[in-house]
């Protein structure tokens, strides 16, 4: 990438924004395409849970390291009611905050409204409704998930509730998942989020729906439905030559629960910093360095909760009742050891990912994401002498195909 050559970046999530941020700051310029009308597009100003166990200081005080203004609402959580299979009650209480709160979605106070308003602000170009599939010149690739590892199926709404958050680890309620409801300022939000068996998403949001009803007591107003998917994978590389995957579009997501948001300012913040010193080959270092131990955690420890079912979920809400603090008992959950580097290639090749892979078949490829595996059997068939077509042929294609 040229000495002050424009930084181009394909997707206004919060990876691709805080990949604009940190590099806008750095003084170079950035241009972000987005296909969508406006940031948020696939939220309806629902909350997310914005983890803060995986490391010792705050992540509020992390992204404000990274150059990221923590200005959107979030709102933090010291106090989960958790309920197990056998419908016991299980109260955790932490003097920091477990996770934050955060709005998503394009309204006022959200996250991405808020990293959009500061990208405008340091003069980051973001193209709306302007996607762009090729990237000769490199840049990052953060175009979310391509892939359905966990679907999160549930309601927006508006309530008189009291506050509070609330979860059910049951795979009658959750398929190796989590049920959730989180009542805030007088807004809900209640979901479903399952690891397996997706064709039932309908039966599954029911029961939650009825579960939270019957133990904690709420009234839905104006509910509306969402649904969102999520892909996790510990990737060998996330980089394709000049091309540093980030957030979901390289897999990094946590394994166990779900968890993403950081892990997306993260990578975002390390990919522009590689980009921005002139060497994209440190990007899979960085990562691996920051993100690496945790995902393969991550990894073991989803392995780990699908083989031991509903008695293991027992057993680890158990294990948090007798911990002094539960966030600091979550954190040596995702320490990397030494056994989970011993369960991590079993792990790796039970837990499933349909997340397409970074490489690919043509050499020189610039897709933002690979649509070019499909050829690799035409090529290797391909009469010896044939024309070698250029990917953007078979692209259009596709396209054709599909109509």
């Amino acid at each position: 990438m040229p000495e002050g050559a424009p930084i181009h970046v394909s997707g206004a999530g919060p990876s691709g924004l805080a990949a604009a941020i940190v590099a806008s700051r750095a003084g170079r310029r950035v241009i972000v395409h987005e296909r969508a009308a406006d940031v948020g597009h696939r939220f309806h100003d629902d909350f997310q849970g914005l983890e803060n166990w995986t490391t010792g200081g705050d992540v509020i005080d992390e992204l404000a390291s990274l150059g990221i203004d923590p200005a959107f609402d979030h709102t933090p959580i010291r106090e989960a009611v958790v309920f197990d299979p056998r419908n016991h009650v299980h109260t955790y209480r932490s003097p920091r905050p477990l996770f934050y709160l955060v709005r998503r979605g394009a309204g006022g106070g959200t996250l991405d409204s808020s990293l959009k308003s500061q990208a405008l602000t340091q003069g980051i170009e973001i193209g709306f409704g302007e996607p762009r599939r090729h990237f000769p010149e490199g840049g990052v690739v953060a175009e979310g998930p391509h892939g359905s590892d966990a679907i999160a199926v549930g309601y927006v709404f508006a309530t008189t509730a009291a506050d509070g958050a609330y979860a059910a680890i049951s795979d009658r309620l959750a398929p190796k998942g989590y049920s959730y409801l989180l009542l805030i300022q007088g807004r809900g939000i209640i979901a479903s989020c399952m690891f397996d068996h997706f064709h039932n998403e309908s039966l599954y949001l029911e029961r939650t729906v009825a579960f939270f009803r019957e133990n904690v007591g709420f009234v839905m107003t104006g509910p509306q439905r969402f649904g969102g998917t999520g892909n996790f994978a510990v990737p060998n590389t996330a980089r394709r030559g000049n091309l540093l995957f980030v957030g979901e579009a390289a897999g990094f997501q946590d394994a166990l629960w779900g968890f993403g948001m950081r892990y997306a300012m993260v990578s975002g913040s390390l990919a522009a910093r590689s980009l921005v010193s002139g060497r994209p080959e440190d990007y899979d270092r960085m990562w691996g360095e920051r993100l690496g131990g945790l995902l393969r955690t991550g990894t073991v420890n989803r392995f780990i909760y699908e083989k031991l079912g509903e008695r293991g979920y027992i057993v680890l809400a158990r294990w948090l009742d007798r911990a002094a603090d539960p966030r600091a008992s979550l954190r040596w959950l995702y320490r990397p050891s030494l056994l989970t580097k011993l369960l991590y290639p079993i792990a790796r090749r039970a837990v499933r990912s349909s997340r397409r892979e970074t490489q690919c078949p043509l050499e020189g490829c610039d897709c933002t994401w690979c649509r070019c595996r499909h050829v690799r059997a035409q090529l290797s068939e391909a009469p010896s002498g044939g024309r070698a077509r250029h990917q953007g042929e078979f692209v259009a294609e596709e396209r054709s195909a599909r109509g």
